[in-house]
């Protein structure tokens, strides 16, 4: 099953070069050919879908999620923020609207153990092929520790579960403070990182609603302050139906592939988290195809075997964590090996990228006084136009921000040095 597209929506609309794509690839496997595609056309091919140039821009959040599969929500700007570089009229308000008040955007616990947001009728699937095996690790090593430390078990767990759904229930939505004040087993304290200098008693209230809300019982609500801050409320969530397991993991590789595609095994591997043995599975149930890519064997869909014309030059600025940096594990093919150092932190974690004609050549910050400071790593075949368009990506950037100012989880060391 493909990710529902927006029909008039040129980021989000199906190729219609799909069935002579089939043709080619039957016509590839009869001669034991594997087609290549290059890494120029691996470019051209995100810059459309991913929605990086003006022309491809999308009208509301949800576009922009269905283009992307699922936006990174560790660090809550940087959903805002990877949706606004994306909207011909970013707006704060229209992505608080999906998220909040239409329930068609919901942010979980998923793949690598990491915050997104997804399409709400994706939700089955990343919680069967993914979210589900979190969970359970999650709520197994919280159990260890209420266990070994305060002789709590099963049974307390679920009565506890039960008497935060009810106050829920009650309070509509409710910051973990509220709910601790509600629910007082939740004010249990434990002991983390004995003897060490940064030796804590932390209450369980942080982890216990984590593993509530990993398990799909409870969801992020509304931020506390504006839509850049970190603290939130509680609210009950919506159930969904349970898939399988290796159906959910196929559907999913196969909207990887329709999103990031072509791409490798490896790709996938990283990106859902999954062990190796799951990710060729899933793959073999897709309608993948193996190809050669210009750095080694691949899997493409058959659409992905049509050219895709080379996009308008254009600029954008993508945060932290945005979905496009973080989609593959091997970067070459849209990053200088020479920047890695300067755009990403010690943990493999990317900073905000400037990106032209679907390749980083530089990086932003925003500055104390809200200024978005940026920096060109190489200007070697861009042409004359990109510091004019980077210019006035910085210029959009800084109207959307107006006076929010960010507080980055992490720093690169060009964002320290700007």
């Amino acid at each position: 099953m493909l990710l529902p597209v927006a029909p008039d929506h040129p980021g989000t609309r199906a190729t219609e070069g799909t069935q002579k794509a089939g043709t080619k690839a039957a016509e590839s496997a009869m001669t034991h050919i594997r087609p290549n595609i290059t890494d120029e056309q691996r470019r051209a091919r995100v810059t459309s879908r991913h929605l990086l140039t003006p022309s491809t821009r999308a009208t509301t959040p949800e576009q922009v999620t269905e283009a992307l599969l699922a936006l990174h929500a560790t660090d809550p700007a940087s959903v805002y923020l990877t949706v606004a570089a994306r909207m011909t009229d970013p707006s704060a308000a229209e992505l608080q609207r999906a998220l909040y008040e239409d329930h068609t955007l919901v942010r979980m616990l998923c793949m690598r153990r990491t915050m997104f947001v997804v399409p709400r009728e994706l939700a089955p699937v990343v919680d069967a092929s993914t979210a589900r095996a979190v969970a359970a690790r999650e709520r197994k090593k919280l159990m260890k520790d209420l266990n070994d430390q305060l002789g709590y078990d099963e049974a307390w767990f679920a009565a506890t579960e039960k008497k935060v759904l009810t106050a829920l229930d009650g309070l509509g939505e409710a910051t973990a403070s509220q709910i601790g004040d509600a629910v007082p087993e939740l004010q249990a304290q434990l002991l983390m990182a004995p003897g060490k200098p940064y030796e804590a008693r932390p209450r369980i209230t942080s982890r216990f609603l984590g593993v509530m809300a990993a398990e799909s019982r409870i969801r992020r609500g509304r931020p506390l302050g504006s839509w850049a801050s970190s603290k939130y409320r509680w609210t009950v969530a919506e159930p969904h139906p349970e898939l399988s397991g290796d159906e959910a993991r196929a559907d999913l590789a196969t909207r990887y592939l329709t999103a990031f595609g072509p791409s490798t095994t490896e790709d996938l591997k990283w990106w859902t988290g999954w062990t190796l043995t799951d990710t060729r599975k899933a793959i073999t149930r897709t309608p993948a195809i193996e190809v050669d890519l210009d750095h080694g064997p691949g899997h493409a869909l058959p659409e992905h075997l049509d050219s895709v014309p080379a996009p308008e030059p254009g600029a954008v600025l993508l945060p932290a964590l945005d979905p496009t940096p973080m989609g593959w594990r091997d970067r070459d093919w849209y990053l200088d090996p020479a920047y890695v150092p300067e755009l990403f932190d010690a943990y493999g974690n990317v900073g905000p990228t400037i990106w032209w004609n679907g390749r980083i050549v530089g990086g932003w910050t925003q500055r104390p006084d809200g200024e978005i400071a940026t920096e060109l790593l190489t200007t070697k075949g861009l042409g004359r136009d990109v510091r004019k368009a980077v210019a006035a990506e910085a210029a959009r950037l800084a109207a959307f921000f107006g006076d929010i100012r960010i507080r980055p989880s992490f720093r690169t060391p060009l964002e320290r040095r700007l």
